[in-house]
């Protein structure tokens, strides 16, 4: 920096961007963190001499906590898959800024904003821009568009991001920060926060105040709940005979497990969990029911079918939590929605309370504390789950009848999540996002630590395993960190491979190869459409259609094309050897790739539940039709919730 004033100082607009994250802060009970961890990015034209130097000089120069970490990525979605990853695993209190160059080094970056801002984590996002001054355009890689001269390819970030901005001049880019930081820190709010900066603007001179760049620390608020929702919420509780919890997310990111565990033991309410809410309550709890909705257990499901009363907490009910809103059949069920977002609490007529999730549970204890469900109740929640962790068991070692029927070298897939998960430490990371996998893991997986369970599936982006690995390690580098990913999504996104190898991180990856898109193939089955056009096949000469030889795609040398070691294995006891083997790997030795077959045609358990996927209404296809009858079976049992949880008396 070159003073020159006692009020100002002159940098260019990406130094003083890098300068000024070096100094911001979160806190949240007292706590105090970086907030920005570092940047990942790829240089272009558009970047590298604005935010890259500006990181080069902050890579030389600073020290301590004036640093802001620099690490290069191989493509520009996964870096904010990356990046999202870190932020969840530490509770959205700090993140990574992501800077990428013009055009497509930018809009690469699109998917990763909708899948952070679908999610609630916070991102820093500083797609380049093209010139500003427009003195020689277009140039490279610009939109140009008849209509209105201003619009770029950047204004797509505008729908996917929770705040937006677009820095033309240096005198906007304080107003640009701020706002970004007041988002990333609102747990209300949050998602990605997008500032567009033009190549030329980023290499601009400006005069600073001072000001701008002293350490600044933005506390995560923790709204309690107003006494009287609280004391309506308790009243409708008290209600019920056969209440249930839904936990989601928003329970880990408040950090109110231990809350929710004190409530469920003192009044036996049992819980069903989202996808972001498993892991609430350990394996093994006796009011932990596990999965719910679409994805899960038959334990939570029929808990679900029969409640009087559901207390969502931190869940935004997707359709998945729902089972697309079939799970609930109660006559007369009424819901009571604990959520720090208004938006959220408001759902299915819900009584609201808006609050942080750990202080509305611990309030909501105290006004319940001479309640109890029934013994009958408890012992009804304890049969249920005995019963479904049996055929968990039979998942995870499968009887000779089933393993007998296999091809030599294939596993099924419940085999290598139970060799996995039983061989894993507890507070090893799972990490998963599509196909599959994400509603096997939901129903099957023995969650021992509340953050050992990461499946992102609220955008269930395809390549998303692989980068959020590698993101969750930096988190938290004190843990093995598995990212489960099967073939399609592994040829998706296997770039970060090479950073993991650049860097020194270890990840293990279990690579499920099962030559096709099984999720999809499955549900294709399912309405009808005959797993067309979800395997990887050759084109049969005869046929024309895809239905010849499997392709041999080599997928283990693939990875270790990459730089990764890669172990092959081809039964359940070589399975179990090489997770072994991961796991004993120095932790700066670079990633380890472990390559399996499965049957996609030998499933896991399931509860019957239902997802709204719809059926085409007329088709030739005997198929087709068998389908879309058992489809309008399924749909007079949709519910529209909107019966109000307070009913006024007349």
């Amino acid at each position: 920096m070159t003073e020159q004033s006692q009020r100002t100082v002159r940098l260019t607009v990406a130094q003083a961007v890098v300068s000024f994250l070096t100094q911001q802060w979160s806190e949240r009970d007292g706590e105090r963190h970086k907030l920005f961890a570092g940047c990942f990015g790829i240089f272009g034209h558009g970047n590298v001499a604005g935010i890259g130097q500006a990181l080069l000089q902050n890579e030389l120069l600073a020290e301590g906590d004036d640093r802001l970490p620099y690490v290069l990525a191989r493509n520009e979605q996964a870096m904010v898959h990356a990046a999202v990853a870190y932020a969840r695993q530490k509770d959205r209190l700090q993140t990574w800024a992501c800077t990428a160059s013009v055009g497509p080094g930018s809009t690469n970056m699109l998917t990763g904003a909708a899948l952070a801002t679908i999610n609630r984590i916070p991102v820093l996002l500083l797609p380049s821009g093209t010139f500003a001054t427009r003195v020689s355009s277009p140039v490279l890689q610009e939109l140009e568009q008849p209509y209105a001269a201003d619009v770029t390819v950047n204004d797509a970030f505008r729908p996917l991001s929770r705040f937006f901005d677009r820095v033309s001049r240096p005198e906007q880019l304080p107003a640009a920060l701020l706002g970004a930081m007041r988002v990333l820190t609102d747990p209300v709010e949050t998602g990605a926060a997008t500032i567009c900066l033009p190549q030329d603007v980023q290499a601009e001179a400006h005069d600073w105040p001072v000001e701008l760049f002293a350490p600044r620390v933005w506390r995560v608020p923790r709204p309690p709940a107003e006494q009287v929702g609280i004391e309506d919420a308790a009243a409708l509780i008290r209600t019920a005979r056969r209440p249930l919890v839904v936990a989601g997310g928003g329970v880990h990111y408040s950090g109110a497990e231990e809350a929710l565990r004190l409530l469920c033991e003192q009044t036996g309410i049992p819980v069903g969990e989202s996808q972001a809410g498993k892991g609430s309550l350990p394996h093994g709890h006796p009011q932990e029911m596990g999965a719910i909705g679409a994805t899960g257990t038959t334990a939570a499901n029929a808990l679900a079918a029969q409640a009087d009363v559901v207390i969502g907490i931190g869940t935004r009910w997707s359709d998945f939590t729902t089972a697309s809103r079939t799970a609930f059949q109660g006559e007369d069920v009424r819901f009571v929605n604990i959520n720090i977002a208004r938006f959220d609490a408001g759902k299915h007529a819900g009584l609201a309370v808006v609050a942080d999730a750990r202080h509305a549970l611990t309030a909501l204890s105290a006004a319940l504390e001479d309640y109890g469900v029934e013994p009958g109740y408890r012992a009804r929640q304890a049969s249920l789950w005995q019963e479904w962790d049996e055929r968990v068991e039979a998942s995870y070692h499968p009887p000779s009848e089933v393993t007998d029927r296999l091809a030599e070298g294939l596993l099924t897939q419940g085999e290598v999540l139970g060799a996995v998960n039983e061989l894993s430490d507890p507070r090893d990371v799972v990490v998963c996002a599509a196909g599959s996998m994400p509603g096997d893991l939901h129903k099957l997986w023995r969650v021992r630590d509340r953050k050992a369970y990461h499946v992102e599936y609220g955008y269930s982006c395809m390549g998303y395993e692989v980068p959020a690995s590698l993101g969750i390690r930096l988190a938290d580098p004190d843990r093995d960190v598995f990212a489960m990913v099967g073939d399609g999504g592994y040829l998706m996104m296997p770039t970060e491979l090479v950073t993991a190898v650049q860097e020194g991180i270890k990840v293990i990856v279990v690579l499920v190869q099962n030559h096709g898109f099984h999720s999809i193939g499955s549900l294709s089955e399912s309405l009808g459409s005959q797993r067309f056009g979800t395997s990887y096949r050759f084109r049969g000469a005869e046929s024309g259609r895809l239905d010849g030889a499997v392709i041999p795609v080599d997928l283990a040398a693939n990875a270790r094309s990459l730089g990764a070691h890669v172990i092959e294995v081809h039964s359940r006891a070589e399975l179990a050897q090489a997770i072994k083997d991961a796991k004993a790997a120095p932790a700066r030795g670079g990633p380890v790739v472990i390559h399996v077959e499965t049957d996609p045609l030998v499933h896991t358990p399931d509860s019957d539940a239902w997802w709204d996927v719809p059926v085409s209404a007329i088709s030739e296809l005997d198929s087709t039709q068998d389908s879309y009858r058992d489809y309008l079976a399924h749909k007079v049992t949709q519910r529209p919730l909107i019966d109000p949880a307070e009913r006024i008396k007349t």
